[in-house]
Formats: C-alpha cells, structure tokens, sequence
C-alpha cells in the first residue's frame, strides 16, 4: 500500500497547491516514523485503511474518515495524555488550508477525538472509525503478542512495577464495554478473539 499517493489523491480533491500536499505528507511521515514508534507508526495507518476499505460502501463521508486515519496519532507520546486532543487540533490547523467545508473538518476533529475513548458514536462513521483503530485486538495471537511487544517499547521509559497496573488498567475497560467493536462488521470479525486475547494479556502482567 501506498500512503504517499492515497493521502496526494486525497488532497486533490481539496486543494491544488502542490508544496501544501507535499509539505502535509512529510510532517505526516516524520511523526509516524519516529523511532520511538514502534506500534503508532505508518504500518499502523495501513492496517487501519485496509479494515476500512472493506467498509468503505457502508460509510457516509470516506475521505473524511481517511483524513481522520491520517492525523489520528500524529501527535504520539507515551508520557503525555491528551495526545487525541493535540491530534485533532492538527487536523484542524491543516485542513483548515484545503477547501474543506467547516462541517466536514468538525467531523475530522471530532472522529479523532473518538479515538480517545472508543465509545459507541451516534455517527456510524465514528464507530467504523474507532472500530479500524482496535482491530488488531481480534487478530490471531501471533500478531497480537507482537502487537503487545511494541506497545511495551513505547512505554519503556516506565518499569513493569508501573507499567504493569496501567496496561491492566486499560485492558479491563475494554472487556468492561458491552461490545468493544460498536458495528456489525468488526464484531463478528473481531469481538470473541479480541476478548480472548485481552484476558490472555491480562494473566501474563
């Protein structure tokens, strides 16, 4: 998959100014690509698209949503905790330079900070979003233990004795949820494995 070109298609539809699309694309791939990433990096944005290019006919605004998937995380820092927040404000500041309707770039700003507490939308979109976002929660165990891994990376500057409690934290408040995917489609794909995991996860801390 080629980021460069679906986030350049996707400012065309917007904008004409070639220094902005190029300009916007570095500073997206310079905070993706930090070496203190090793999850919420770029491969974390394709992962994502993939999940929501299976979806794309159910949604009602995609390149709006592709613009979420894009600044979702570009701010990233394990220490900090208003990461969505900063994230959007971002969004908002670039978009603000396309020809972007302000109803459209709220819903940007708003579908990132979803991302923040993956609580069921009343906007479908939102849901598919957040939904993309913890689909590596259902995955095979494989792919999840490394997943696991690399969120410990990002948090190494905390010791286990810290670190342990947090990650326990946050893995109970998903299996707290009534269903942790809010659509059809990535319930039934992911919900039973993504529960299972999580437990698995929570017996090794």
């Amino acid at each position: 998959m080629n980021l460069n070109s679906i986030f350049a298609d996707l400012i065309s539809k917007f904008s004409d100014n070639e220094k902005l699309k190029t300009d916007y694309w570095q500073e997206i791939e310079k905070s993706y690509s930090q070496k203190n990433r090793k999850y919420h990096n770029l491969t974390h944005l394709e992962n994502m698209i993939l999940e929501l290019e299976n979806v794309k006919e159910e949604t009602s605004d995609y390149d709006v949503m592709l613009f979420s998937v894009f600044y979702h995380d570009i701010i990233y820092k394990a220490t900090s905790k208003d990461n969505e927040e900063k994230s959007a404000e971002v969004a908002k500041t670039r978009l603000d330079k396309l020809n972007i309707s302000n109803e459209r770039i709220t819903k940007i700003y708003n579908q990132i900070l979803a991302t923040k507490s993956h609580k069921r939308s009343d906007d479908s979109d939102t849901n598919f979003l957040v939904d993309a976002d913890l689909a590596i929660l259902g995955k095979d165990w494989k792919v999840y233990d490394n997943y696991i891994q690399q969120i410990r990376k990002e948090y190494s500057i905390y010791p286990d004795f810290l670190y342990n409690p947090g990650r326990k934290k946050v893995l109970t408040h998903f299996l707290e949820f009534d269903e942790i995917f809010k659509t059809n489609h990535f319930k039934e794909k992911y919900e039973k494995m993504a529960r299972e995991n999580i437990q698995r996860e929570i017996s090794m801390l």
